[in-house]
Order: C-alpha cells, then sequence, then structure tokens
C-alpha cells in the first residue's frame, strides 16, 4: 500500500532505534574510542557501525578546529590585544623611560640647563614631552615596540597555555598549583623575551632621541629601520642582543606578576568567591596582576634600561656597564638603593593600564573566537 511502513523500516524503527539512538551521540561527539561496543546483537551492531565512519570524521573536524588552530588562533589574539594595550599605554611607557635613564652616569655630570634639568614625576614628563617635542611623540619608537609584541606576547601565552596541557595536563578551565605556574610564567616569558631583544634595543634608542635632540646631541637614529642598521654598523649583529640577560630576567619576573599571577588569581576568584568568568572577574584580575608584574619587575626594568641606552666605543664595547650586575651595583653605590625603584609609579601606571586592557581584549576576542573554532562542518560538506 502506497505510504504504508515497509517491515523492515517498522523493525528498524521499533527494535534497533531505542537501542542505537542513545548511543550515537557519544559517537558524534567524539567521545567514544574507536573500540568501544556496546550491547547489541550482531546485526544491530553491523547497523551501527555503519554510523562510525560518520562519527569519526565529525569528531575528528571538531578536535582539528580545536587543536593545532586552536594555538594559531591564540597567538594571533594575543598579539592583537597586545597591540590595543601597547597603544593605549605607550606614553606612560616612554616617560617611564625618560626617567630611569635620568640621573645615568655619564649624563649627570652635565651642567644643568633648562633642556637637561631631571624629570620630575611622570605627569610632569609627559607634559613637558608634548611641550617640547610635540603631542605625537608620546608614541614615538611604538612601531618596534608593536613589533615586539607579535613576538613576545604572542609567544609567550601561546607556549604557557602548551605548557600546561602537556606537562602539567591542565586545560583552560583547569587551575593549576601556584609553584606549575610560577616555572611555567617565568620560562614561557624569559625564552619569548629572547626572541624578541632586538626590537626592545630599538625601541630604547627611539624613545630616548627626543631627549638627546633637546639636550644638543646629534640625533642617532631616524627610525626602525635606520636604529637597527646603525646598531649592527657599531656592535654587529651581538649589538641587537644587548641587555639580554637583564630583559629576560625583567620578561620571567613581569610573566611572575602578569601572566601566573592573572591565571592564579583568575581561578581563584571562580573558585573560591560567586564570581564566574566575566568581565568583572578579568578586570578585578588584571588590576592585582599589574600591581605584582611592577613591584618584582622595577629593578630589572632600570637595569634592562639603562644597559640598552649606553653608548659603545668604536670597537663595539659598552663605556658604562659590562654586566647587569655592574650596571645594578654601580646605580645602587652612586645614585641610592631607590634608584632600582625609579619609574615604579609610571611603571605600575603603564602595567596596571595596560595588563588590564590586554586581558579584557584577549578575553573578549576569545570568546568570540569559540563559536567559529569549535562549530563542525554540516553533514552535507563531511559526506563529499
Amino acid at each position: 500500500m502506497a505510504g504504508a511502513p515497509s517491515l523492515s523500516n517498522t523493525v528498524g524503527r521499533d527494535l534497533l532505534a531505542p537501542k542505537i539512538v542513545p548511543h550515537l551521540a557519544t559517537f558524534f561527539d567524539g567521545t567514544s574510542s574507536p573500540g568501544d561496543t556496546m550491547a547489541l546483537k550482531d546485526g544491530d551492531e553491523k547497523t551501527l557501525n555503519l554510523a562510525r565512519p560518520f562519527a569519526s570524521r565529525s569528531a575528528t573536524v571538531v578536535r582539528q578546529a580545536t587543536g593545532n588552530d586552536r594555538l594559531v588562533v591564540k597567538y594571533v589574539l594575543s598579539s592583537l590585544s597586545a597591540f590595543v594595550a601597547e597603544f593605549a599605554t605607550y606614553p606612560l611607557d616612554l616617560a617611564k623611560t625618560r626617567l630611569q635613564i635620568q640621573g645615568e652616569r655619564g649624563v649627570a655630570g652635565q651642567r644643568p640647563s633648562k633642556s637637561n634639568q631631571p624629570y620630575r614625576g611622570l605627569i610632569k614628563t609627559a607634559v613637558g614631552i608634548v611641550e617640547e617635542e610635540g603631542f605625537f611623540k608620546l608614541w614615538y619608537g611604538l612601531s618596534p615596540a608593536l613589533v615586539r609584541h607579535a613576538i613576545y606576547t604572542g609567544s609567550r601565552m601561546t607556549l604557557y597555555e602548551k605548557g600546561r596541557e602537556i606537562v602539567f595536563h591542565a586545560d583552560s578551565k583547569d587551575s593549576i598549583a601556584l609553584w606549575q605556574a610560577v616555572i611555567l610564567g617565568m620560562g614561557c616569558g624569559g625564552l619569548s623575551q629572547v626572541m624578541a631583544n632586538p626590537t626592545d634595543v630599538v625601541k630604547v634608542m627611539l624613545q630616548m632621541e627626543g631627549r638627546r635632540r633637546l639636550e644638543g646631541k646629534a640625533p642617532r637614529v631616524t627610525g626602525m629601520a635606520h636604529a637597527f642598521k646603525t646598531v649592527v654598523a657599531e656592535s654587529g649583529y651581538r649589538g641587537l642582543m644587548r641587555g639580554w640577560a637583564p630583559n629576560m630576567q625583567r620578561a620571567a619576573l613581569v610573566n611572575l606578576g602578569d601572566l601566573t599571577a592573572y591565571d592564579t588569581i583568575k581561578h581563584a576568584f571562580m573558585l573560591h568567591t560567586p564570581l564566574k568568568d566575566t568581565p568583572v572577574t578579568h578586570a578585578l584580575s588584571s588590576l592585582f596582576s599589574g600591581i605584582v608584574a611592577a613591584t618584582f619587575a622595577t629593578p630589572a626594568d632600570v637595569v634592562k634600561t639603562r644597559m640598552m641606552n649606553q653608548p659603545f666605543d668604536e670597537k663595539g664595547r659598552p663605556l658604562f656597564y659590562k654586566s647587569s650586575m655592574e650596571c645594578l651595583s654601580k646605580t645602587i653605590r652612586d645614585e641610592g638603593l631607590l634608584a632600582i625603584y625609579k619609574g615604579f609609579f609610571p611603571a605600575w601606571m603603564r602595567m596596571g593600564p595596560w595588563s588590564m586592557t590586554f586581558w579584557m581584549v584577549y578575553e573578549q576576542l576569545r570568546r568570540l573566537s569559540k563559536p567559529v573554532a569549535e562549530t563542525p562542518l554540516p553533514p552535507e560538506e563531511l559526506r563529499k
């Protein structure tokens, strides 16, 4: 009879469906292993095996989209978030660098004049730059800073997540022990900074150009490309690694305060308070992590800045400091113990807003990217 169900269809619907359908979800979402079996008869198992290739392929697509591609997505999102945070807070970084350089050995001996009076605080430093050099000079040296974050931030974030998975077998929603986060954060930060060191050398040179010109000195560089060429011409390619040791130490300490503290504080909020994974939690976590990062990193930041800014002789040898320890000891001897915390307030004012901007932007971009990364292909695509 037309429209009447066949005997085989009726049997399949009434006998097989109740046994098979409840188990199909586990095959399609990839939670069953290829060797899994169910308590079915031989005929039923053959029927179920027909769906296995389709289910296996669907699960494979999801795993690929959230596996290798996830690292690429994280790298891109981390870099974009760092670009936004760097642009928003770069004037504070410039003011911090100027404060850390003043009083340096070889500069303090100059006769005082209106153009070389020491800076007095963050606000006056920024206002002085605008008055003496122009408003847009607050972003002078931004180009190498962005290139640096494309290398440094993208690498440290990706390595940290991969380390959580491989070394400590934890995904993004799991918390790890504090000592594990400390080791992982410092290691990833230090390694990433070594790769990005040449861009830091160029950035510090460009940041000090405006001050040099006001002091009547000849400009050393005119832009990022010229700065790279100048460093290589003066001291070879090893000059691009100038100050790499204190820079690596600083990056490790910054990550201890920023990446490690943020990860630990965020999960502590979510585990021990009513707060969930929301922008409020992200803002509070980034605020505290910025304070911790500034406290740990400022002494190493002072040493790094002075090591990178010092002049070299005709043979490429440094004139002021031969090592980071010598720089640290001379700074304390000549200027006092508190000199290693020069620029702490602007450093905190810089790291706090930077950390908050970065994590807020990153968390939102990560949330927006999840549906794209985790959506399997439609059935018609899978059948091709």
